[in-house]
């Protein structure tokens, strides 16, 4: 726990940008490490990209534990960080149980959703470092309907604000902001301690992070509007496909 709280100290004290990904199985996991990845993310959108489900609350703590599985196998250097899925932090004792849960899968980290300030001291206490979520939250959509870019009007900005204040006082080692507007998340970077890591909230964050596969083109069927892919791996992945079909059918 204290060379990750250091790794986050130095890179906030360092302006050294901090670089994430997510993975949801061993062959992802260890290229992304191969390549010097940072940090590794186990997120619960394994509920889209893995599992085909339209958004991210049908994804279990069972789901999570055994991806988290997966991907421990491939990490040696990289940390891993894990979400809490939806419905395992109703309440403090839940977030601990869960957050336990995910640390003997091999989590070095975990991350949750929503300013849960109790839930969030109580996991620290219980010995495993804690990256916060604030800003726009998947695991709202049923009730929100849609996915909204978060602190456009005063009264927004300054509730995250607020929240990111109370997170980094909880112990949040980092604070992840998605679609934050790029002011408020610049505010909120300059105004905190801790390492903010952005997605979908503009470049003054002190790191990144994207879903792998937005990254390098492999779903072509979605494509967030704050994501250039750096490459199309999804065509010549079909293609080599089509090759191998047409090749087995003449065999």
């Amino acid at each position: 726990m204290a060379e990750i709280h250091e790794f986050f100290r130095n890179s906030k004290q360092s302006h050294q940008k901090i670089t994430s990904l997510t993975a949801y199985d061993y062959p992802t996991a260890r290229l992304l490490e191969e390549a010097g990845i940072d940090l590794v993310l186990v997120g619960d959108s394994l509920g889209m990209v893995v599992l085909g489900h339209p958004d991210t609350t049908q994804v279990t703590l069972d789901h999570m534990v055994h991806h988290v599985q997966a991907v421990r196998r491939a990490l040696s250097s990289s940390i891993l960080l894990a979400d809490l899925p939806i419905g395992t932090t109703d309440t403090v004792a839940q977030a601990v149980e869960s957050s336990l849960r995910l640390q003997a899968a091999g989590a070095d980290m975990i991350k949750l959703e929503g300013p849960l300030i109790s839930q969030i001291h109580a996991i620290v206490a219980a010995g495993i470092p804690v990256v916060a979520h604030l800003g726009m939250l998947c695991q709202r959509i049923l009730i929100e309907k849609k996915y909204e870019i978060k602190g456009k009007t005063p009264e927004q900005a300054e509730r995250l604000i607020q929240e990111a204040d109370a997170v980094q006082a909880a112990g949040a080692s980092a604070l992840v902001l998605e679609l934050v507007t790029p002011l408020v998340a610049e505010h909120i970077t300059r105004a905190v301690k801790i390492p903010t890591i952005g997605i979908g909230s503009g470049p003054h964050c002190d790191g990144q992070v994207l879903v792998v596969s937005d990254l390098v083109g492999l779903q072509p069927w979605f494509r967030p509007s704050f994501v250039i892919p750096k490459v199309d791996l999804a065509t010549p992945f079909q293609q080599a496909v089509s090759d191998y079909i047409k090749e087995t059918k003449n065999l």
